[in-house]
């Protein structure tokens, strides 16, 4: 639903009759929605789904018992009526459950967002548009999950977190860092895909936090944010793939040096005109002062 970018940018100052003729949107319909939009039980039961989705996936086998065990584990407060409610409503059914006549597959993740990019890749200016993606890869020790942030005006990776743990706050470690380096970030469209990460109420609440706008692409669509996949594999080439990593610390040190020392500095890129992303923002940054 795009209702909500139109309330975000109105806060902004954008005129609700400019942000629907450009979305293609009825103001009649917005304003209907405005007056009665989503309760706040039906947002946490979309949330609570998310989670029950997400333990299916995990573990098809689990029956509805086995997942309310789960999300309630998880911090959730949900009865197993309720879990065998939203799985049934869902079609997410126990692997080795009984046959059902019509059941319907598995339905994938829920967006938490619409997709405002639709794989226009192209930024007028900076703090417009940014990508995000994650990545692992294994050590000696064990993996290490990488999360990167791309503003797709400079491809410049602004954020980035890794740790050896694949949860939500890898996630906002990466974009804090990237809004504490940015600043003002207000309206910026932060476009993933679907995985549960980036569809976890923290994510979400760092967005609000911050002014931005989510963004999200189809389920098993990798076209859908092919400039971020791109970066990752450069990584992969680049860094992940050149030798066997015996500990994590090793492997973080080669990925934060080929980013800041080889990406930014060194790696020209066709789209910005053969500059490094270094070098585009230092001479378009005036540039586009100059004509705000």
């Amino acid at each position: 639903m795009m209702f909500p970018v139109v309330r975000e940018l109105a806060d902004d100052g954008v005129p609700v009759a400019v942000t629907c003729r450009v979305l293609k949107l009825c103001r009649q319909q917005y304003y209907r929605w405005l007056d009665e939009p989503f309760t706040n039980a039906e947002l946490d039961e979309a949330w609570l789904a998310n989670a029950i989705f997400d333990a299916h996936r995990d573990d098809p086998e689990f029956g509805y018992r086995f997942l309310a065990d789960e999300v309630r584990a998880a911090g959730w407060d949900a009865s197993d009526r309720t879990v065998w409610r939203i799985a049934s409503e869902n079609g997410w059914w126990c692997r080795f459950g009984k046959p059902r006549r019509n059941r319907k597959a598995a339905s994938p993740a829920t967006a938490a967002h619409d997709d405002l990019v639709r794989r226009q890749f192209a930024a007028a200016g900076p703090n417009q548009v940014w990508l995000a993606d994650l990545t692992e890869h294994r050590t000696d020790e064990g993996k290490l999950y990488v999360c990167a942030i791309k503003d797709l005006w400079s491809n410049r990776i602004v954020g980035w977190a890794i740790s050896d743990r694949m949860k939500a706050r890898l996630v906002v470690a990466a974009l804090e860092t990237a809004v504490a380096r940015r600043g003002d970030v207000a309206g910026c469209v932060f476009h993933t895909d679907r995985g549960s990460q980036f569809r976890a109420r923290k994510v979400h609440r760092c967005l609000v936090r911050h002014r931005m706008v989510g963004s999200m692409g189809n389920v098993g669509t990798a076209a859908d944010n092919a400039a971020m996949e791109s970066f990752f594999s450069l990584l992969q080439k680049n860094v992940l793939d050149r030798q066997r990593w015996a500990t994590r610390d090793e492997l973080r040190l080669a990925i934060v040096t080929w980013i800041e020392r080889t990406y930014h500095h060194r790696r020209r890129q066709a789209a910005l005109g053969r500059l490094t992303p270094n070098e585009y923002e230092m001479i378009m940054t005036p540039q586009t002062a100059d004509a705000a």
